[in-house]
């Protein structure tokens, strides 16, 4: 397998994603002109009629622009509406033949131009990154065959089955209509209500409860494509697949206390973090992972394929890892590019295909339907971001905002006076072609009694968490019921969660003052007919079980080996030893992290041999919460300075809550020992201790800094987190 390691790809050296946007222009040195093309003279006063007299209507500059500002502005999305995103390649490490025909998972010697854009889900535009949250995951492939949009989550399962329920969830997640509130969260008192009564909801809402939820960064999260596919080789031979994106960087999140106080200190923290990484050359990087279950399996497991509420443990079916994602370029404008791209998971080329999941075949309708609204009819597709790669021949004609012209006389088909084009294309020579799927059904609003267990993999993951990952959960499902008003909501509720673990029932309860109830409220399930046969909704019997635990599922699991875009903050002030500094950050930068000097005060501060050292922020406006890890140099004037210094100390003692790495110099020691965290501090510096407690102190640099980055690689020392909790 080729070499996986970041390999920088200037956008300028690719071509086709240059071609993407045909239309750009700079305005740079150029002469200020209406849309026509008129060249402007004035454009700070409108047409007056004498100096202090009326404006004239025949002033058409300044109706011009007017009119374009009055409605330059276009509906948002109804979920997905805050986000961000970039431009990007994908290249496969092997061809995919034998399971499909796709041709940018089958030639090796592709690089396919991607745009990814990342998003929260309940926010509206203007709401805040770190809500707890579903994020969205979606990649638009620019491939030769066509377009093809792998729409997902960062989360592999979904609240609902079947589409139909979809108005319902997003009707109860937003804020509630009564009030408007609350914004950037899911409602409170409608939303659990709507979940106490659909039990198929249970797995998500463990998943949204887990730190899953308030990802470190966009960088460093999973994205799951959430429905099962198909791919369909060259002789239309077929197999189940799962999509999965696996970042290099591991997967990360925030303290849920930190998430809330970024969320107040820098609201587009996520947005900045990517566009930041991007500038800078940090290029994130995910790896392209499939779970493939052949045709003949599809009905061996304890769960069905086509429940987007399941995943498929990777003890049972492991993920390949088949290509990597490397975004290597910033949008040039975000209303054109992130606001006006358009996803839609019907978007498939040949080689990739649909079952029949009733989520998904939902999904199919709504997204047209969305975009025609949205974007103003049915031309989307010709706007620059959303263009494929690859000529459009058809017959559609007309429209709002129509921008091809179309030549020649025949827009039908069949014809004779166009010589019979554009004219369809064989399956054999790349024409799209639906994989035969044999049908014999009756036409049922019902669903599969394989869709009817929704407790055993909620099981899964919970049991899955590591200790932190579990306690993390627990005080979410608090904190989030706590805020419904309606007692027998928050009671119903604890009813679901006793048949997903009851000790977790019980924590639950305790924090909501509640009794924990012998088992949820008859009926459970509130999504089933009145008139319905109680036998069709019991959940078939076991046959290949899942596992008892899932390694995959907790992120404790996930890789920590590398501080590469790690954002490390230096805490000093003027009297700083300057080699103190320069070692440790050399060591540090070397490792890939990014430092940055944070001082009482901006502009530089003097080292104690004289030397100046550049600030890049200053106490009044940094905050620990923006940086992975801290560190203070050594410098008897510096320490001294910290040591009095209310905010310094206070920076400290947030990280240490936030259960980050800590580091100082052994002469720097005082700044730590006038925090509140300081009787808590190992008894001895040894690597072990430090490694354990995520404290690291020591007179040589060079070892310090050793200590320091294994560290940071850990991410969290989440165990401090509960038993030695310090207010900050």
């Amino acid at each position: 397998m080729p070499d996986k390691k970041k390999t920088p790809i200037p956008s300028t050296e690719n071509k086709k994603i240059a071609e993407l946007s045909p239309n750009k222009e700079d305005s740079t040195g150029q002469d200020l002109n209406t849309n026509t093309g008129v060249k402007i003279s004035d454009d700070h006063n409108s047409l007056k009629a004498g100096d202090r007299g009326p404006t004239l209507m025949e002033d058409f500059i300044f109706r011009e622009k007017m009119t374009h500002f009055d409605h330059e502005r276009i509906p948002e999305r109804v979920v997905h509406a805050r986000g961000s995103a970039a431009h990007g390649v994908f290249k496969v490490y092997e061809s995919m033949e034998k399971y499909t025909k796709a041709g940018f998972l089958t030639d090796t010697s592709r690089e396919t131009p991607v745009f990814v854009r990342f998003s929260t889900v309940a926010g509206s535009r203007g709401s805040t990154d770190l809500a707890r949250d579903v994020r969205g995951f979606a990649v638009k492939f620019y491939t030769d065959e066509g377009i093809f949009d792998l729409v997902g989550n960062n989360m592999p399962v979904f609240f609902i089955q079947d589409a139909t329920k979809f108005p319902d969830l997003v009707h109860a997640v937003k804020p509630e209509p009564h009030n408007e509130i609350p914004q950037a969260a899911s409602a409170h008192d409608t939303f659990w209500d709507f979940i106490s009564l659909m039990p198929e909801s249970t797995h998500m809402i463990m998943w949204l409860m887990s730190d899953r939820a308030i990802p470190r960064s966009y960088r460093m999260m999973e994205g799951f494509g959430v429905h099962t596919f198909r791919f369909v080789n060259a002789n239309e031979e077929s197999c189940f697949v799962k999509f999965h994106w696996k970042p290099l960087l591991g997967v990360h999140s925030v303290a849920w206390d930190e998430a809330q106080k970024i969320s107040g200190k820098d609201p587009d923290f996520h947005r900045r973090d990517l566009w930041e990484a991007i500038e800078s050359g940090n290029f994130p990087e995910w790896e392209l992972g499939v779970q493939i279950v052949p045709e003949a399996d599809e009905h061996k497991f304890d769960f069905d394929l086509l429940d987007a509420t399941k995943i498929i443990p990777e003890e049972l079916v492991p993920v390949q890892r088949i290509g990597k994602l490397t975004l290597n370029r910033n949008p040039d404008n975000f209303f054109a590019e992130t606001e006006q791209v358009a996803y839609h998971i019907g978007h498939v080329v040949p080689g990739i295909d649909f079952t029949n999941d009733p989520l998904l075949q939902g999904r199919l309708f709504s997204y047209t339907d969305t975009q025609l609204i949205r974007l103003g009819g049915p031309n989307f597709q010709e706007i620059p971001i959303n263009r494929p790669v690859v000529p459009v021949h058809n017959n559609q004609r007309d429209g709002y905002m129509r921008q091809t012209i179309n030549k020649g006389r025949t827009s039908y088909s069949p014809n004779s006076l166009g010589g019979g084009y554009p004219s369809q294309v064989k399956a054999a020579d790349g024409g799209f072609r639906s994989y035969t799927e044999k049908i014999d059904a009756r036409k049922i609003r019902e669903r599969s009694r394989s869709f009817f267990d929704h407790y055993t993999q909620a099981t899964l993951f919970f049991n899955s968490q590591s200790a932190p990952e579990k306690q993390h959960l627990i005080d979410a499902l608090r904190f989030e019921l706590g805020k419904v008003d309606t007692v027998a909501v928050r009671q119903r509720m604890i009813g679901i969660l006793t048949q997903v673990d009851k000790d977790l029932a019980a924590q639950v309860a305790y924090g909501l003052g509640l009794e924990v109830p012998a088992g949820p409220e008859q009926p459970v399930n509130h999504g089933v007919p009145a008139d319905a046969d109680p036998a069709h909704y019991e959940p078939f019997p076991p046959k290949e079980p899942v596992p008892d635990i899932s390694l995959a599922l907790s992120m404790a699991n996930t890789v920590k080996d590398s501080i590469q875009t790690r954002k490390i903050g230096f805490l000093a002030a003027d009297g700083v030893d300057a080699a103190s500094v320069n070692a440790a950050k050399s060591a540090l930068e070397a490792a890939g992290a990014v430092v940055e000097i944070i001082a009482p005060h901006l502009g530089e501060i003097v080292a104690a041999d004289g030397s100046l050292i550049p600030v890049q922020k200053s106490l009044l406006t940094a905050s620990s919460v923006f940086y992975d890890a801290l560190y203070v140099p050594s410098g008897p004037t510096s320490s001294g300075t910290l040591e009095a210094d209310a905010d310094a100390v206070h920076f400290l003692n947030e990280a240490y809550r936030h259960c980050k790495a800590i580091a100082a110099h052994a002469d720097a020691r005082q700044v730590l020992e006038a925090t509140y965290f300081a009787k808590k501090l190992p008894e001895d510096d040894s690597e072990e201790s430090a490694l354990m407690e995520g404290v690291v102190v020591q007179e040589d640099v060079k070892k310090l800094s050793k200590i320091f980055i294994s560290a940071i690689a850990l991410h969290r020392f989440w165990e401090r987190e509960k038993p030695r909790r310090v207010p900050a």
